[in-house]
């Protein structure tokens, strides 16, 4: 297995895994992993009813480029979705905080690009 598929495969491990947490005040709302396998884009969704009124979230969304670099693009939680990949053996040189501005991505100890 080459490292994108690696990395592919950790990627939706940690969104299946945050999938499975029901909102606690919405109980109508369902999360949902959208991916795109040849393109390398995934994204956790949450969209449903909140009583009277529909949701539609991005809750975390990556990205994993042709450099085989993860790119976190959305994490709307406070979760550390970093860590979560380095836990699974990311090496941080490999993990881009991508909703940072380029000017700031030095100091997330992370890979700038």
């Amino acid at each position: 297995m080459g490292k994108i598929e690696q990395y592919q495969s950790y990627v939706l491990n940690i969104l299946n895994d945050y999938a499975k947490t029901q909102p606690m005040n919405m109980h109508d709302v369902d999360n949902q992993v959208i991916k795109d396998e040849e393109g390398h884009h995934y994204v956790l969704i949450g969209t449903g009813w909140n009583q009277k009124l529909f949701s539609y979230s991005v809750i975390f969304h990556f990205d994993i480029k042709p450099d085989g670099k993860i790119w976190i693009m959305a994490n709307n939680t406070d979760a550390d979705v970093a860590e979560d990949l380095e836990l699974q053996g990311v090496p941080k040189s490999d993990i881009v905080i991508g909703f940072q501005p380029k000017e700031y991505r030095q100091y997330t100890g992370y890979a700038t690009a």
